[in-house]
């Protein structure tokens, strides 16, 4: 049996491979992504952490692209090209792990609320409602100020107010996952409400939770970078710090236009490399969207 259950995974991986293949802008979003996670994996074995030091800064201010510093220096004289590299790493951690915390909680409350119906559905929906109209960006915001400036803080108030729409999408799978016969089937077999969830509910609506993923790490990386600009950063360097300097120092004003346009670039890639990936996972994990396609 589980030579059977493993060759039907491997198969089914297979095909999932073959149809994400086909969209070509999702594997172009793919390799961008791999790139983008290589660089900032293996950026403390070829940069060191006083690239960002005012101090020990090696070239000139405001030096254009040349062959030593390729995308320019800033205004202390630090290499534009190794800030967006180091900064990758703070961008994209917050990036992933605030649309872990956000996907972690729309999950459970969307797969509660359609699973248990009667008033806890009922208080649960309220509760998602009301942070549904709240402006996430504002209440990002001052909930950052409020908990102070660090990584952590960055990531869960980011994540405390993405979640509502992924708990309304899972909610409606639930339901639509609950209404077949073979639910009915679990509970007059006697199966309790944790191995409904877990067995049958969950794995239906995984598909759906990888597609929201890759959207709201995307999201959550011009949340960040947006963030950071108004003045409120976990304190590390970033491409939303980057661009929050340019503004401060005036880059625009000194003619210094790789200090915006390369942080900028880096941004929108990455964003547009997560969603196209997103759209992809949706396009072959959806049935409806794979048919019509």
């Amino acid at each position: 049996m589980t030579s059977v259950a493993t060759t039907r995974r491997r198969q089914a991986l297979g095909r999932f491979w073959t149809d994400f293949r086909r969209h070509r802008a999702g594997a172009v979003g793919l390799t961008v992504l791999i790139v983008a996670v290589l660089l900032a994996v293996t950026a403390p074995l070829f940069i060191d952490e006083n690239v960002t030091s005012v101090v020990d800064a090696p070239g000139e201010e405001w030096s254009g692209p040349s062959l030593a510093f390729p995308f320019g220096t800033d205004e202390s004289g630090r290499s534009i090209l190794l800030m967006v590299w180091w900064g990758s790493r703070t961008s994209l951690l917050i990036g992933f792990l605030a649309a872990l915390v956000s996907i972690v909680i729309g999950m459970v409350v969307g797969i509660a609320a359609g699973h248990f119906r009667g008033w806890l559905s009922a208080v649960l929906m309220r509760i998602t409602d009301w942070f549904l109209v709240l402006p996430s960006l504002v209440t990002a915001l001052v909930l950052a100020a409020i908990l102070g400036g660090s990584t952590f803080t960055i990531i869960m108030a980011i994540g405390i107010t993405t979640w509502p729409s992924t708990a309304r999408l899972i909610r409606a799978q639930t339901l639509a996952v609950e209404a077949r016969p073979y639910i009915e089937r679990s509970k007059a077999l006697g199966a309790g409400h944790w191995h409904i969830t877990s067995r049958h509910v969950l794995p239906n609506v995984a598909p759906l939770l990888l597609a929201s993923t890759t959207l709201e790490v995307a999201s959550a990386i011009v949340t960040e970078s947006t963030l950071a600009f108004l003045g409120v950063s976990s304190n590390k360097t970033s491409w939303g710090t980057m661009l929050r300097g340019s503004y401060d120092y005036g880059a625009a004003t000194q003619g210094a236009w790789w200090y915006i346009l390369i942080p900028g670039l880096a941004i929108l890639a990455v964003v547009m490399a997560f969603t196209l990936v997103g759209r992809a996972l949706e396009a072959v994990l959806n049935p409806r969207l794979r048919k019509a396609s």
